[in-house]
Parts: C-alpha cells; structure tokens; sequence
C-alpha cells in the first residue's frame, strides 16, 4: 500500500505565541514601572552613614522644604497636628513617628514637630535619612 504525501504549505499562522509574550512583556514593564515611582510628598531626605529599617505600623509627618506638614500624606496645620496624631496613635504609645523632613528645613521646625507628638503622648521617633551611596 503506498501512502500519499502532500507538500501543502500552511496558511495559517498561530499568534497564541505571540500574545502570550506580548503579555509577558506588558507586565513586565508595569511591574517595573511601578518601582521607580514613588507617591507621596517629594522631599529630599538628608543623607547617612548607618541607618536601620523600621517595619512596625508607624505615622509618618513630612516636612516640605516650603514648610508644608503632612500627617501620612494628609496636609496639616502645626496647629492641628497634635489633635490629628492623637487621633491616629489610639492609645497605641508604641507606635514611630517617623519625621521625613527636607534637608533644607531648619531644626528648630523639626524640634516643633517632636514637641507636638510628644504632648499627645508619642514616645517613639526616628528622622528618615537615606544612604550616602544611594543616588
């Protein structure tokens, strides 16, 4: 029995291939994207040498370099800060506040800002800093 052979070019092409990488690609990128940006409120961060990673629940007051204050990105008053981070330490005095202040701000606006969280009861603090070898 002799078997017929046909050299028929296909026609049809499969792009399942292609979308799948596609795909692989698009995500890719949106993943990565979203490291670059950071939200929030841009301050440049004074640098040092040692610094420590702190993971605990905390609150965050920014500074601006205009002198603007942010309570974990809510704009803020000095005036009100200390009823609005009474509000978020809700008895829980373990909580850090960390200070993320511009590198331009003066100390004394600094000082004010840890004087007010005391007086509501905070006890823990840390400034935010970045490394001397980061960018």
């Amino acid at each position: 029995m002799r078997f017929k052979s046909e050299n028929k070019l296909l026609t049809n092409f499969s792009v399942s291939s292609l979308t799948d990488i596609v795909m692989l690609l698009l995500i890719f990128f949106l993943l990565s994207s979203s490291f670059v940006i950071q939200p929030g409120i841009k301050v440049q961060l004074p640098r040092a040498e040692t610094g420590e990673t702190q993971t605990d629940k905390n609150l965050t007051v920014t500074i601006t370099e205009k002198g603007q204050l942010f309570l974990n990105n809510e704009q803020v008053t000095l005036e009100n800060l200390g009823q609005k981070l009474r509000g978020a330490l809700n008895n829980d005095r373990d909580k850090v506040v960390v200070i993320k202040a511009d590198k331009t701000v003066t100390l004394q606006n600094t000082v004010q800002v840890i004087d007010v969280a005391k007086a509501v009861g905070a006890t823990r603090f840390m400034i935010a800093t970045v490394p001397l070898n980061a960018q």
